[in-house]
């Protein structure tokens, strides 16, 4: 697979990166065994690329990460592991001040069993810190070695040249697919205009973009999208009109829809970098290598 850098002075990963949130029960229940083949899998990519929090579980995303890694040590030298903090997983709460900053990034060393964290994100910016303040939290922990790449989660592009004018900001990560074009009115520029990798999270919109039916009146009532209003029973009919052309599209081309929807956010810069999430390794070879087998035939 070809690979696309993170920030200026990154880490180089495959281009297909890995999102981890539905190993922890995001979508339904997630089979612990199921989903240590499916890390296993991603540890045998050439560069992979894996992007947890410890929000999700909580916790068990990381738990399961570095149970995997302590089995396979060896797979920590080319694998970029990018976790986040600044939520308080009970009750949930944004919180970025440096000290809870620290307590979360010493529960994620501790679960993943790490002694670094390649890329350590913000998952969400705390108003009542300033962007100032919080990217010096951040700078502390590179300098003592802790974190390598600062990334914000889910930022616009005013804070975010705020925040590279006190260190230089890795990665910028938000949700970006065919379906969701907001990154398009001005943090995929800034990005670009700062050296900032897109981490592109959703990018065959949790399963909708994919050869995969979706059902929202299967969904177990434990899934979160039961409670997004696109796949509400108001919306969903409307919506399935346009992804059925989009699937029909991409199976005219001789592609998979999960083929064509990572290709898509490929396209649009060579700082983007998708990463679909999933329980399987057989979706998550769908989404790696399906996509690298379409670009080929372009």
């Amino acid at each position: 697979m070809k690979q696309r850098q993170i920030g200026k002075h990154g880490p180089w990963v495959d281009e297909v990166g890995f999102g981890a949130m539905s190993i922890a029960n995001a979508f339904g229940p997630a089979d612990p065994d199921v989903s240590r083949k499916t890390l296993d899998f991603v540890f045998a990519q050439e560069r992979p690329f894996i992007d947890t929090a410890l929000i999700y579980g909580p916790f068990i995303s990381e738990t399961l990460i570095g149970e995997q890694l302590k089995k396979h040590p060896s797979v920590r030298q080319k694998l970029t592991l990018a976790t986040k903090g600044g939520i308080n997983a009970n009750p949930r709460a944004i919180n970025n001040s440096a000290a809870f900053m620290r307590e979360c990034l010493e529960g994620s060393l501790k679960r993943l069993v790490v002694d670094h964290i390649d890329l350590y994100y913000v998952h969400r910016r705390d108003h009542a810190v300033s962007i100032e303040d919080l990217m010096g939290t951040m700078a502390a922990f590179v300098k003592e070695g802790k974190i390598v790449g600062i990334v914000l989660s889910e930022i616009a592009p005013s804070p975010l040249e705020r925040a590279s004018k006190v260190h230089h900001v890795a990665a910028v990560q938000n949700e970006y697919s065919l379906w969701s074009r907001q990154p398009e009115l001005g943090i995929i520029q800034a990005c670009k205009r700062l050296g900032t990798t897109l981490v592109a999270f959703s990018p065959v919109e949790r399963g909708a973009l994919t050869d995969t039916s979706v059902d929202p009146t299967k969904m177990d009532a434990s899934e979160w999208r039961k409670n997004m209003p696109r796949f509400q029973a108001d919306n969903w009919p409307h919506n399935a009109v346009y992804i059925k052309k989009f699937k029909a599209y991409a199976k005219a081309k001789g592609w998979t829809a999960e083929a064509l929807a990572n290709a898509w956010v490929l396209a649009q810069g060579e700082h983007i970098i998708p990463i679909p999430g999933t329980r399987t390794a057989q979706h998550h070879a769908e989404n790696y290598d399906h996509a690298v087998d379409m670009k080929k035939r372009e």
